[in-house]
């Protein structure tokens, strides 16, 4: 089995904004394409790859881009988070992110990753798993993630046209984490990586 960092797309990917930038998207969606048709990087099995031509995405969309209220929540116990494997790494619940999209209310716990947390590169690293009435039918059955920075303040930005799939998406080598319960949201997100058409 292989083990995956799912902090790489922080890095490699994702671009914290402040307002919704189109530009940063298109950005985000070329550099996962890039990553995904590289033979040394990608997580797709070698009879994928020799076919593939480019990820599919929903529509980039403002909507999509949200301002979240953030509650810190304090005193919370590290847990194991299940994985799709036998593996189980040890989180932490970080916080809440409180918003609203087409008027509707949405909540989703945000997580840290109690080892990354330890290291200087992912200290300020989070990880956001969902799920939504799109999974297992445009959209990964799995749920999607969401890599995110701590930010400052009690409103935080958080861009769903930056979700993607996780890795067992493509081939079931992979460990993936499994998207808490607490984490489906009762509504369609029509933004981010489709599911993958193999």
């Amino acid at each position: 089995m292989k083990n995956v960092v799912f902090l790489f797309l922080l890095t490699q990917f994702a671009f914290s904004q402040q307002k919704f930038e189109r530009d940063s998207v298109i950005q985000f969606q070329k550099n996962m394409n890039e990553h995904y048709a590289d033979s040394a990087k990608s997580p797709l099995k070698k009879k994928d790859l020799a076919v593939f031509k480019e990820l599919e995405f929903f529509t980039i969309n403002e909507k999509y881009f949200v301002t979240a209220k953030f509650i810190r929540t304090k005193k919370e116990k590290p847990f194991e988070m299940k994985t799709t494997t036998s593996r189980k790494p040890i989180y932490v619940k970080y916080g809440e992110l409180h918003f609203e999209i087409d008027g509707k209310p949405c909540q989703l716990n945000v997580y840290q990753n109690v080892e990354f947390s330890k290291i200087d590169e992912y200290k300020n690293s989070l990880f956001l798993p969902f799920t939504d009435y799109t999974s297992g039918v445009e959209s990964y059955g799995g749920g999607r993630y969401i890599d995110l920075e701590i930010q400052k303040g009690k409103n935080w930005t958080v861009d769903f046209n930056q979700a993607y799939n996780p890795y067992c998406a493509y081939n079931e080598v992979y460990s993936c984490p499994i998207v808490p319960q607490e984490n489906d949201l009762k509504l369609e997100i029509k933004a981010g990586v489709k599911a993958f058409k193999k």
